[in-house]
């Protein structure tokens, strides 16, 4: 049985009970790519569980779970059997999560058990710490990711229109002219097994990674980089095959990574395997505030004021574009992120902030994600702004 509530939606992050560590060592975010999109992770049996006005409760004596608010979660075992699945959840404690169902009160029996619900990609092919990622969703347009993760500090990434193993593919986004070895996502500021912050964010098409690679260091520099990967939301109403970007950086040096972030300002850093007519080879694209100035970070947008508004207090957020230029026509609707066309957001709100949606959002929960513009630098209401994700879903 499906959830009541919509699960399309999935995230995660690095404070979550036994979640993946993403460090300066290879193959660690292969690794957190792997749970979250294609495995799941963090499986915890359950004890005991009943239904009650709605909610259904599963108990435990093993420790905090994984599980946090507003999380997807995959139950199995469960009877009745409509329990069993994907169930988006409402409360925790360290002794138990609940989510909403729409089966009587009663008790629930069986070798139950949950693990945080991967985001239903697929991992077709993999290497020594190498990897391939694809959408299996049969609307998805069926592109390819490849990530080259032996290296300490950052990782390579390709996408490919198709591939026949690992290291083999044709259409390559961005292409080897533009950028020989593939784009650059940065893990760490430094070659160790020190941990980094980390939020993943997806649907069954795309999906949003932030690293905050300096936390390695400090924990006080948690200004972080948003990239991504998957399909956008084409505006062509033929359709548009190869609606499908990669967010890159093109240098590994860390006071560079949050040019063309997804949250960053409009450099053409995010590559599409061909234009919109379906002709040619990859083409470089801009992300774009529909509301705002396209040069600045969110957050740090002055666009509309500062933050809260003297009007009504009110926070302006707005969707984001894809373009071959600022200037050109909006090929694509950014899905999932928000940016925040105001300055001084980050003077009240931090990475992994939730905050209730309004207006046209109300009933969705969005959280923040710091983007920043100091490296190695604690970030300051002068050198970060603020992004915000749905993370309650549909994105599309």
């Amino acid at each position: 049985m499906a959830s009541i509530v919509d699960t399309s939606v999935k995230h995660a992050y690095s404070s979550m009970a036994g979640a993946p560590a993403i460090n300066g060592t290879a193959g660690s975010l292969i690794a957190a790519l792997d749970a979250f999109l294609v495995t799941g992770w963090g499986s915890k049996a359950v004890d005991s569980a009943s239904i009650s006005n709605g909610v259904c409760r599963l108990n435990f004596a093993s420790g905090k779970s994984a599980a946090e608010i507003h999380a997807v979660i995959s139950v199995t075992g469960a009877s009745p059997s409509a329990l069993n699945g994907e169930q988006r959840v409402a409360a925790v404690a360290n002794g138990w999560v609940e989510f909403k169902t729409a089966l009587p009160d009663g008790a629930v029996s069986g070798s139950i058990s949950f693990k945080m619900a991967p985001a239903g990609w697929v991992k077709p092919f993999a290497g020594t710490k190498l990897a391939v990622y694809q959408s299996q969703d049969p609307q998805s347009t069926k592109m390819f990711l490849r990530v080259d993760d032996t290296g300490s500090v950052s990782a390579r990434v390709v996408g490919f229109e198709s591939m026949t193993d690992v290291s083999s593919g044709a259409g390559a986004f961005p292409s080897l002219l533009q950028m020989p070895g593939g784009g650059y996502w940065a893990k760490s500021a430094q070659a160790t097994a020190a941990p980094v912050n980390w939020v993943l964010f997806a649907d069954s098409r795309k999906f949003i990674l932030h690293i905050a690679p300096n936390t390695s260091v400090s924990a006080n520099y948690s200004g972080g980089v948003t990239r991504g990967f998957g399909d956008d939301i084409h505006f062509r109403p033929s359709g548009d095959a190869y609606a499908c970007s990669l967010s890159f950086a093109n240098t590994s040096a860390l006071g560079n990574q949050g040019a063309g972030g997804l949250d960053g300002s409009a450099v053409a850093l995010q590559a599409m395997p061909r234009n919109y007519t379906g002709l040619g080879s990859s083409v470089l694209h801009v992300t774009a505030p529909f509301s705002g100035n396209s040069n600045t970070v969110s957050g740090m947008d002055s666009a509309f004021g500062a933050f809260p508004s003297p009007v009504d207090g009110s926070l302006r957020l707005t969707k984001k574009y894809l373009a071959e230029s600022v200037q050109a026509a909006p090929r694509c609707e950014l899905p999932g992120l928000f940016h925040v066309s105001q300055t001084s957001v980050f003077s009240t709100f931090k990475t992994g902030d939730i905050i209730p949606g309004t207006g046209t959002l109300a009933g969705r929960r969005l959280m923040a994600l710091t983007p920043s513009l100091a490296y190695p630098d604690a970030p300051t209401a002068g050198s970060a702004g603020v992004s915000f994700v749905d993370v309650t879903g549909p994105w599309r």
